[in-house]
């Protein structure tokens, strides 16, 4: 099996809600937000290395980041990077890759997953992806891993699975309904039912049951990218992929795709998952000191200050006094001061930002 799975990696986001570590240029899957010595994508590509042979990675990025891959992922080649001209969300990304591997094969299992995860067991999710291969090559199906939820989080979306387990397959179930990121009461709610679960973003299907998938619900989206197939790897294929994407439209492959199937699963997991979609989910993650503060690089002294995350370049030298529950965030460049329980607002400031002192600054 391991010879015929493809590993694809979109890495294509802007990561606007880690700003201003995260910015336009240097978007946060190229960045070491752990502190870990490695960017999250450098650690995306090593948890999937014993999945699938090196060709078979996919990096589905913005054609301005290819430079940024290929220092990072020296293994692979240029050609394994697919470069969208425009973003238009998750269903083109994974329209684009599975044209790419139909042209290398017709019989292929594929992962599909975020470049900026964080796990914490990954013994427990390689087992958990290849357990998710071995079912959806055996019953053809649309697969996405679930997280059971230990908060009513607004920040995720939700999936509620039938009572029915799959013979064989202890917790994989058939998928009952997904839904967006809901508010604060209706996720309060879905937290106390115990019948959903947080999605992933994390897939597994097999080529032909995608391709399927995609003409049943997406038929223009399927129509468009099944031109670029005698075009991959030939000197048109920029061009054409040009084409293909200013008539694609902009839509998910959860709204397109999985919420519309009717062979859609999820095999409900536990490996201490996080998108790291916030700074309060990376301070959940990070390791904190006595006074449940996280401290990210620099040199940092706090007086009076509890459940705050600092994160500062690693030669500046801060001192902190009064605050709780913060977020403070110093890029160099640029300085980010709020509460945790204001994060959300960040897309409003970096629109003010944008406004107030132009694009250069993001």
């Amino acid at each position: 099996m391991k010879n015929n799975t493809y590993c694809v990696i979109m890495a294509g986001g802007i990561g606007s809600r880690f700003w201003p570590l995260s910015k336009s240029s240097t978007p946060k899957q190229f960045l070491d937000i752990l502190g870990t010595g490695k960017s999250l994508l450098r650690q995306t590509f090593e948890r999937f290395s014993s999945l699938c042979p090196i060709e078979n990675f996919l990096i589905v990025t913005s054609a301005e980041y290819s430079a940024k891959v290929l220092e990072q992922l020296p293994e692979i080649s240029d050609e394994q990077i697919l470069k969208e001209p425009f973003r238009r969300n998750t269903a083109p990304c994974i329209a684009y890759a599975n044209a790419w591997i139909r042209s290398k094969t017709k019989n292929a299992n594929i992962v599909v997953s975020p470049a900026d995860h964080l796990i914490i067991d990954e013994k427990a999710f390689i087992d958990s992806i290849n357990k998710g291969l071995d079912f959806v090559s055996s019953n053809k199906s649309l697969l996405t891993l679930g997280i059971k939820p230990h908060r009513p989080e607004t920040g995720y979306g939700y999936i509620q699975t039938t009572n029915d387990l799959e013979p064989g397959y202890p917790s994989f179930y058939k998928v009952k309904t997904f839904t967006e990121k809901p508010n604060a009461e209706l996720a309060r709610v879905f937290f106390e039912s115990g019948e959903f679960f947080w999605n992933s973003g994390i897939f597994i299907w097999t080529l032909d049951a995608i391709d399927k998938a995609f003409s049943a619900n997406l038929p223009e989206v399927q129509s468009l990218f099944k031109k670029l197939d005698s075009e991959i790897g030939t000197p048109n294929e920029a061009s054409k992929l040009q084409e293909v994407y200013i008539d694609c439209e902009n839509i998910s492959i959860d709204y397109g795709v999985m919420e519309k199937a009717s062979n859609v699963y999820v095999q409900t997991v536990s490996f201490g998952w996080s998108d790291l979609g916030t700074w309060s989910s990376l301070y959940e993650y990070s390791g904190q000191d006595k006074e449940s503060n996280a401290v990210i690089g620099g040199k940092v002294l706090l007086y009076d200050t509890d459940k705050s995350i600092i994160n500062v370049p690693h030669d500046k030298v801060a001192v902190i006094q009064g605050l709780s529950d913060y977020i403070v965030v110093d890029s160099g460049d640029a300085l980010l001061i709020c509460p945790k329980n204001n994060e959300q607002q960040l897309r409003q400031f970096t629109n003010d930002i944008k406004t107030e002192f132009g694009d250069s600054v993001l």
